[in-house]
This record gives structure tokens, sequence and C-alpha cells, in this order.
């Protein structure tokens, strides 16, 4: 039995001065080192009406979601719902598919299930289902969790399945980073993007080359924070652009004085394979100086954290 839900087409409000991604962005908020800590993702394809809580509050059998998200907390993988762009409510195949975004392991491979409870018995290995060809862009439109995702991501998914029509399209559950709508995670690598402008030609085309779109990189999902920053830095200085550039070969955090301690200053070093040999990258992350309403629903206000670039050797 399928759970209650608001419908799709509830009014997510307007795109106002007081939302939290029209705030992020007249502050400039940068979104490196924000993706999500994600490397392992089970695609649910689930159309019609998404509550805030997507997989328990939708058309989803209520029995199975919650064993089926017991499953994917002790597995360790994501769930999100899926489904194609637009306002048809009809279920397209009833498709899942588990998507494995480490390192020297990507690959994403499609199923169908002819009941939801067969998804509580499913390997989720790859050892079944067709591998995909290319990339997957997930969109998130998540109105009921934040407004802005429905408010930006529905118009750039449907924009972005119109504009390329060979490209693996999807609206998709909560993604995080609700302030730097409208956001994409292009899988199975796991590049999170935010504030994707326009019909977002440029970005599937950086994929088809097999390169990252800097512009709007959030960074990879799965690699801690200081290895995104580090990334990012090195590939606006190299223009080292490949999915596959820089590996992470290290992360420490590097001693700091009680008083850095006291103002929540951290710094660390990353270690990148790079073109010629490894790269040494030290950051400093330290609290935003002003407290913000990070989603719009947020109840209070909170610090993001920035980061710099100390110094790239090697």
């Amino acid at each position: 039995m399928s759970a209650p839900a608001a419908s799709r087409s509830t009014p997510a409000g307007r795109l106002d001065a007081t939302r939290c991604s029209v705030t992020a962005a007249a502050r400039g908020d940068s979104p490196v080192g924000t993706a999500s800590p994600a490397q392992r993702w089970l695609l649910v394809e689930q159309p019609g009406p998404w509550g805030r809580d997507a997989l328990g509050e939708s058309r989803f059998d209520r029995g199975v979601a919650a064993r089926l998200s017991a499953r994917a907390r002790a597995e360790g993988v994501r769930v999100l719902l899926v489904r194609r762009p637009g306002e048809r409510l009809a279920d397209t195949g009833r498709r899942w598919a588990y998507a494995d975004g480490r390192p020297g392991h990507e690959g994403l491979w499609w199923s169908a299930r002819t009941d939801d409870a067969d998804l509580l018995t499913a390997p989720w290995d790859g050892s079944v289902g067709e591998r995909a060809p290319g990339p997957a862009y997930l969109v998130c439109t998540h109105g009921q969790h934040d407004a802005c995702c429905a408010l930006r991501g529905r118009p750039l998914a449907r924009s972005l399945a119109r504009s390329q029509p060979t490209a693996d399209v999807w609206e998709c559950s909560h993604l995080g980073g609700c302030r730097f709508a409208s956001n994409v995670l292009v899988l199975p690598h796991g590049f999170a993007y935010g504030a994707v402008p326009g019909d977002g030609a440029e970005l599937v085309a950086a994929h088809a080359r097999g390169q990252v779109a800097p512009l709007w990189l959030r960074g990879r999902a799965g690699l801690p924070a200081p290895a995104q920053a580090a990334q990012a830095a090195v590939r606006e200085s190299a223009g080292l652009l490949g999915v596959d550039d820089l590996p992470v070969r290290g992360s420490r955090r590097l001693p700091g004085t009680a008083a850095e301690e006291a103002e929540g200053v951290e710094r660390f070093e990353v270690v990148l394979g790079g073109p010629t040999g490894d790269l040494v990258v030290r950051l400093e992350s330290r609290p935003s100086a002003e407290a913000v309403q990070l989603t719009c629903r947020a109840t209070h206000p909170a610090h993001s954290r920035v980061w710099t670039t100390l110094s790239v050797d090697g």
C-alpha cells in the first residue's frame, strides 16, 4: 500500500528575494566542497508526487519503504527516487538502478521490478541489470523538501531533456545543498553541480568529452570535503578537467593553535595524483563570517564553510 503524498503540482511558491538560492547567489556562496558523502546509490523510478520523505510519502509501497531504507543504511547506499521530467504520473517502466561511484568501480546498471518488494532482495553490486552506456543526469526537483529545488530544478530538467534528447535526464529527490539549486548529480562518477544555468547543454557537453564542468562543480560525491576543495583548486589552476584526473592519494588535518580551534579554523594537506607526479595541496577552512538561513526551511541561521587554497606543490 502506498503512502499518501502531497500533489506533485502543489505550487512551491515564488522565487522571491527571500529564497535560499536567491540569497546564496547574492552573497556569492561558494559551492566547492559541498558534494554528498554518498558513493553508491539506489535509483527507484517512482512517477507521481513525493512528500518531504520521498520514499515514505510517495506511491511506493509503504510496507516496503521502511525495510528498504534500513537495508540501504546498513549497506551504505543512498536511495533516490527518480522520474522523467514533466507531469507524466503514470508508471513508465518501474525501473531501478544501482550506481557505484567509487573510483575504479564506476558503473550504473538498470533493471525493472515487478513489485516494490523485489528491491529488498535484489543484489546491489552491478551483477544484475543492463549497464548504462553513458552518464545519467539527475536534477533535484524535490519541492516538498525545499521550494528552490522545484522552482529552479524543474525548468532545468525539462529544458535539459528537450535540448539534449540523447542524454539520460531524470528528476530526482533531495540531493542536498538546496541553496545551490538547481542541483545536478552526474552518475556514475558522482559529480555534483550547483546553480547550473540555461538548459545545461555545457554540462552535458563536458561529460560527453569525459570532463567535468568546473564553473558549477560542487565536488565529487564520496570524497572528504578537503579533497573536493583540493581537486577544485588544481583543476582551476592547471586545467585538469578529466573525470579521472587528480586521484586522491591521501588527506590529513594539520595541527592548529588553540585560538584557531576556538574560531573553527581548520587546515588540511591533501595529496593528489598529478600528470607527472603527486601534488601536495594545503588548504584552510573556516566558518563564514555571517550566520545565515542555509535553506528555505531552516529554523535558525548557520555558518557555512569557506575554503582557501594556501599552496600547491609538486
